[in-house]
């Protein structure tokens, strides 16, 4: 992967500054430390900073056409690109080098935007027709790659980080109130509104059109599941012939998904949790090389969280791994907290951020860029506990239609005493998706908490507004199929690839690569009946299939067990900063939190046991609300506590005369 950054003028022939340009890049550079280069032209400029992975003798960018009419930057990989280029070259079009960039402007001179829904692989992409004076910006179908914009003296800018933007010079940081409260109501940063007001992130399978001066957002993709019975499903004659053969090509599917992402031209290492995702992943691995020697990490904890080590060790030793093991301490966690909401550049609501973030670190300093994970899995084949309970709400409305409303109220009561039920199931005209029964009780903790001021400007909000459903389609599906869409919609891009993924893996220059979104599979498991998914109460059922086939017994169907570290009031001794975020000054100059609340809820968690729900939900609020304040004195402006405040980081007053490249970076 790569940073690419850029803007182009809207209102006339204006050139972004190269000195503005460096900037932008230079602020980006952990994401691609192995070069730095630019081009320009009347009314547009464009950067990257390169993470070397493919071609990497030959593969700088921006690149060009051999016409030099279009040019292009990307963060990504294209994993189909070698197809797509013989395909191309029948045509005419010829390559000068194997980079996969250098794809993407002859594929758009033979197919114009349905560049987009012809690749497959994980991107952002910035590309400029000359002729055509036409910029468009897209971003892969799933949003493993991020791309943020705004508009700002006239130009529309654009970087893989916020970051990116702030550093121009022409943006001013200032919060949005409504993209806060999406992770206090979603648990998740959204697909577009981000946390700084006037910036915006590119969503999931979209690109973004620049011509004349005018802006225009299309959809090029969206997720697609069958109606509601129309599933694929083996007939009861043939069941155990047809139950094999979907099998057999799921099995398939995934492999040349994990093949193809193996495209590198150094060594490619694994996540290794000991679940099933991740050591499905890291078997097929070993099947597709035999001999060759692979290695994985893992997050172990003593007292920090949930130790996977044991189920972790097993499966490499099984498996021939190189199992490297990272065990950070509470105080270690602690310390990376700030640098993971640097690399969310938003709250976060997860310890567990900062220790991916120091686990990509000790994947770098071993010499890897690349690295295989299992996210993706759970979206795709059902392993939520929430599908689980919604089947048994389901069951008990046959004994009485209100029973589920009743039990959910109680869960309510047990959580939040005296606070009014919130039902966010109006926002999906008469659905209810199974995530709703996890969000409501925790999405309380906004009314105990916020101000008074942020109860206001939140009044009118919608939060699902944000994330593109096409609520009228769901309506047609499987009540398992709605709440796979969801996570797909939600807590993949907001949650998994933003805070968990992408952010916190490229600010140690690292880059994740995810078998199980791949386009290949997404297409072919999502036509499946839910019962391959969801059989009983036994969760990716078909996938626990595939493993028992591929992988040792003993390592073939581990339990279900989320990778989380402890909350952030658990993990002592907290740090001095913890508490100057949370004094009535700090609170007061934010005004996102009531100090008189924060003050009775924070005395209130410190009484009850862990097993209460009150306490379940106040402990997830409070790393919530603990890095939100983080979050703005790191980018708002800072006086809320001892650390040190983000600012772009210090470059040479001037570009060096190799940033800027006047014929083609090839």
């Amino acid at each position: 992967m790569c940073g690419i950054v850029g803007g182009i003028d809207l209102q006339g022939s204006r050139t972004l500054p190269l000195r503005r340009l460096w900037q932008m890049a230079h602020s980006v550079r952990h994401r691609g430390p192995d070069d730095s280069f630019a081009w320009s032209d009347v009314g547009i400029a464009m950067a990257a900073q390169r993470l070397a992975i493919q071609d990497v003798a030959h593969g700088r960018q921006p690149l060009s056409d051999p016409s030099g009419r279009v040019w292009v930057s990307q963060n990504g990989e294209i994993y189909n690109a070698e197809a797509l280029s013989q395909d191309l070259a029948t045509s005419g079009a010829s390559f000068r080098s194997r980079c996969d960039t250098e794809v993407w402007p002859a594929l758009y001179l033979a197919k114009g935007t349905a560049c987009f829904a012809s690749v497959r692989g994980q991107f952002a992409v910035a590309l400029y027709d000359r002729s055509e004076r036409t910029l468009l910006l897209g971003r892969d179908r799933i949003g493993i790659c991020p791309l943020y914009y705004t508009l700002a003296d006239g130009f529309l800018l654009w970087s893989s980080e916020i970051k990116g933007l702030l550093a121009s010079g022409l943006v001013q940081a200032a919060p949005d109130r409504k993209g806060i409260d999406l992770v206090f109501t979603l648990f998740a940063a959204g697909t577009q509104r981000t946390a700084f007001a006037n910036v915006s992130a590119l969503r999931p399978g979209h690109f973004l059109r620049v011509k004349d001066g005018q802006i225009s957002i299309h959809r090029y993709w969206d997720l697609q599941f069958p109606a509601q019975g129309q599933e694929r499903l083996a007939r009861p004659e043939r069941l155990v012939q047809e139950e094999a053969q979907i099998q057999e090509e799921v099995t398939e599917t995934l492999r040349r998904a994990v093949d193809r992402r193996f495209a590198s031209d150094g060594p490619v290492a694994s996540y290794l949790s000991g679940g099933l995702d991740s050591t499905l992943i890291a078997g097929i691995s070993r099947s597709l090389h035999p001999t060759q020697p692979l290695s994985a990490f893992t997050v172990g904890f003593d007292g920090a969280g949930v130790d996977e080590r044991p189920s972790a060790s097993r499966s490499a030793a099984l498996l021939s791994l190189q199992l490297e093991t990272l065990v950070p301490s509470a105080a270690q966690i602690l310390s990376a907290l700030p640098a993971a909401v640097t690399a969310a550049e938003g709250p976060i609501m997860d310890t567990a951020n900062a220790c991916l973030l120091l686990l990509a670190q000790r994947v770098s300093a071993r010499g890897f860029k690349v690295v295989l994970t299992g996210e993706g899995a759970d979206e795709a084949m059902g392993g939520y506990v929430w599908h689980k309970s919604a089947k048994i709400m389901r069951a008990l409305s046959l004994l009485h239609p209100d029973l589920p409303r009743w039990l959910r109220q109680g869960a309510s009561y047990l959580a939040t005493p005296g606070v009014t039920p919130l039902s966010l199931a109006h926002h999906f005209q008469g659905l209810r998706p199974s995530q709703l029964d996890l969000y409501e009780p925790l999405t309380q903790a906004r009314t105990l908490l916020y101000s008074d001021a942020m109860q206001d400007a939140l009044r009118d909000h919608n939060p699902f507004a944000d994330l593109d459903l096409r609520i009228d389609a769901m309506k047609h599906w499987d009540p398992l199929h709605q709440a796979l869409y969801l996570e797909y919609k939600l807590m993949l891009p907001g949650h998994l690839l933003l805070g968990k993924g992408d952010r916190v893996a490229m600010h140690a220059g690292v880059e994740t690569r995810y078998p199980f979104l791949d386009e290949d599979f997404i297409d072919l498991v999502s036509t499946l009946s839910p019962s391959y998914k969801l059989r009983g109460f036994a969760d990716k059922w078909l996938l626990r299939r595939i493993a028992n086939k591929l992988l040792p017994k003993q390592i073939a169907n581990p339990p279900k067990q989320m990778f989380k570290a402890n909350a952030l009031c658990e993990l002592r001794p907290l740090p001095r900063w913890v508490e100057q975020l949370l004094s009535p000054p700090s609170l007061r100059q934010t005004g996102y939190f009531s100090v008189e609340s924060v003050r009775r809820e924070r005395a209130l968690q410190a009484l009850l046991p862990a097993s209460w729900p009150r306490r379940y939900v106040l402990d997830g609020a409070f790393t919530a609300l603990v890095m939100t304040q983080l979050w703005h004195h790191l980018f708002i402006g800072g006086g809320l506590c001892e650390l040190p405040v983000w600012q772009p980081s210090p470059s040479p007053s001037d570009p060096p005369h190799s940033f800027l490249g006047h014929q083609h970076a090839l």
